[in-house]
């Protein structure tokens, strides 16, 4: 009897993982991913359907549905729509992305120490509202300072909102916020891990760092709050960096970003900002500034068709910054076919990231596209954390996003598309600068344990 039980359970578990995994591959092949994805999970999920299927259900979906637009509505004051520019600008648009905005003033922040004196200072003189969203808010001495600085704010009278990825900041919880909630601010948690919450995801992070203040100044780039990224004294230490301050229209469509993403996190709106005359007024300036807020909550991949048409337009100069680099092959091959005509083709990007697994897969795209022209350079003894792309002179872009994978496909990321020659001449002269303390990417073919293992890790890309 005992072995009857035993072989009908058996029987039951195998129909069970046979009918999982056909219902994960019909999901995979309506999904329409890219190849590899699908063939990632197709053979996990074939190999190991046990382990595939609760797997993809944490971690394989990479668009939200539900009752939230699909990207910020257009803040009063913008531009009415109309037949949309030439080139990536229009491309954008094209794609859902809010318009470009003139009229921009811009202050680059491009270490920890000047951002972390600039930031706070401005903070401190917030006078109706701080709206602050960041993917890590770290207890050590800079989440700590920020935190407390919120609270002394929020018991002035300011209205404080704080938004947290509930993975990012997974430690920044309970009594370490507790003074910010008894001050009268708001915190919020961005798609909660576990799935007990109306909204949740273990994937899907929201990996923008974005603070408007009085409703006129926008903060955003690279920057945690946490001590490698900005700090209040000097540390040698210290990740290489960078962020912006923005004045001008493009804060009104930063604002909005905000409010789509507590809508998503909450399911309420947030009160519309008080009026009257507080805080500096807003500065003129020649920047024409695009805010693009791309993610899970948008139906295409407008990141990813933005970067990739930008590189295929370019004529002189590529020039780009980032923490990982693992693209996809269509962004692969643009940089080896751009530097085989002869383009100035130059990535820059840390000798060893904080993450092993990304620079073994890394490792053959990087030789692969060194061979083709591409001016691999690497920043040694350092962690390099900022992500920036110079196109010609026509074009820069500085934000939150990684030229990884789950950036451009996965996370929630804020870019700034400055389409301004000014703004362009500035980025480019400080990746100049940069660039001067780096080392070429070494060309020794790798070892047999290494080249196999970078081979596993470039095959688990696509679901990293």
């Amino acid at each position: 009897m005992d072995e009857l039980l035993a072989w009908i359970w058996r029987h039951i578990a195998s129909v069970a993982g046979f009918a999982l995994g056909l219902f994960l591959c019909l999901r995979l092949v309506r999904q329409r991913q890219r190849p590899s994805v699908t063939f990632a999970w197709l053979l996990v999920t074939l190999l190991v359907p046990y382990v595939g299927v609760p797997l993809y259900v944490l971690f394989g979906g990479r668009k939200l549905r539900g009752a939230f637009p699909a990207r910020p509505v257009a803040p009063p004051g913008a531009p009415p729509p109309g037949a949309p520019p030439p080139g990536v600008e229009g491309l954008l648009v094209r794609e859902g992305q809010l318009a470009a905005r003139d009229g921009n003033a811009i202050e680059w922040l491009l270490d920890g120490g000047t951002a972390y004196r600039r930031l706070f200072a401005e903070l401190e003189r917030a006078q109706r509202s701080i709206r602050v969203a960041t993917f890590i808010l770290a207890r050590d001495a800079t989440g700590r300072a920020l935190v407390e600085l919120l609270a002394r704010k929020a018991a002035a009278g300011v209205e404080v909102h704080l938004l947290l990825d509930a993975l990012g900041s997974l430690g920044a919880r309970g009594r370490f916020l507790a003074p910010l909630r008894r001050a009268g601010g708001h915190v919020a948690s961005f798609l909660p891990v576990l799935p007990l919450h109306r909204r949740w995801s273990a994937n899907l992070r929201n990996h923008r760092k974005l603070v408007v203040i009085d409703g006129e100044l926008g903060w955003t780039g690279g920057m945690n709050f946490a001590e490698e990224y900005l700090g209040a004294g000097p540390d040698a230490g210290r990740w290489i960096d960078g962020s912006l301050f923005v004045r001008g229209p493009a804060v009104d469509d930063l604002l909005a970003v905000f409010a789509s993403d507590w809508r998503l996190a909450t399911g309420a709106d947030l009160p519309p900002l008080a009026t009257g005359p507080v805080g500096a007024e807003r500065v003129p300036g020649a920047a024409r500034a695009q805010v693009v807020a791309t993610g899970p909550d948008t139906q295409g991949d407008a990141l990813s068709d933005a970067v990739l048409a930008a590189m295929v337009e370019a004529r002189a100069r590529i020039w780009l910054v980032t923490p990982y680099f693992i693209p996809d092959e269509a962004l692969t091959r643009a940089l080896a076919l751009q530097a085989r005509l002869g383009r100035d083709v130059l990535l820059i990007l840390p000798q060893k990231s904080n993450h092993r697994l990304a620079d073994l897969a890394r490792a053959k795209t990087l030789r692969d596209l060194a061979a083709a022209g591409v001016r691999v350079r690497c920043v040694p003894q350092r962690m390099l954390h900022a992500k920036a792309m110079v196109f010609d002179g026509a074009l820069a872009v500085f934000g939150t996003a990684n030229l990884d994978l789950r950036s451009l496909y996965l996370n929630f990321e804020l870019s700034l598309f400055l389409h301004s020659a000014a703004e362009v001449r500035d980025l480019a002269a400080w990746m100049e600068t940069l660039e001067r303390d780096t080392v070429p990417l070494a060309r020794d073919k790798p070892r047999f344990l290494e080249r196999t293992l970078a081979d596993f890790a470039a095959l688990a890309a696509p679901l990293l």
